[in-house]
């Protein structure tokens, strides 16, 4: 069974929950994990009133490792991506950005094991999620069309919003 028709389909969803559940006042920081991250978060930053930002992810045989982060002291900070599969990606983004100082780390994303959850909740001050299977499983059993993209077309979907 199929949740999201695809990454943008995901993100609409994914944008509704977010409403629901955060509870913040005042302007948010969405970055969005290049690149799968994009098609999501960009519906989640235009109902938060914001734009996403991309939080470069290169994924090595050692793991993921997040690039240069923006500006988020002080500020509460939404991390976006595809889904939780491993929580490889969502640690070492939580790890990166809990140095540069939010005032709030959430985590929202379509999909997000529950097994992955107890994991990264010491991480992140909230995590969202739409669907919460009891156990891990591939992303693209969720999508009816798993499509991911490259980079460069990441990039021209944050230069289009």
């Amino acid at each position: 069974m199929t949740s999201f028709v695809n990454l943008a389909d995901a993100g609409r969803v994914l944008a509704v929950r977010v409403i629901e559940k955060l509870d913040v006042t005042g302007p948010v920081i969405v970055l969005a994990a290049i690149p799968n991250g994009v098609p999501v978060a960009i519906p989640v930053a235009h109902a938060l009133g914001s734009k996403a930002i991309a939080l470069p992810i290169t994924r090595t045989d050692d793991g993921p490792v997040v690039g240069k982060t923006p500006e988020v002291s002080g500020h509460v900070v939404v991390v976006i991506d595809d889904g939780v599969e491993t929580g490889s990606v969502a640690r070492a983004a939580a790890i990166a950005l809990r140095e540069a100082g939010p005032s709030r780390l959430i985590l929202a994303v379509p999909v997000c094991s529950r097994e992955a959850m107890a994991n990264l909740a010491h991480l992140y001050d909230q995590i969202i999620a739409v669907d919460m299977p009891l156990g891990r499983r591939s992303l693209a059993w969720h999508y009816a069309d798993f499509d991911t993209i490259d980079d460069d077309t990441a990039q021209r979907l944050l230069d289009r919003q």
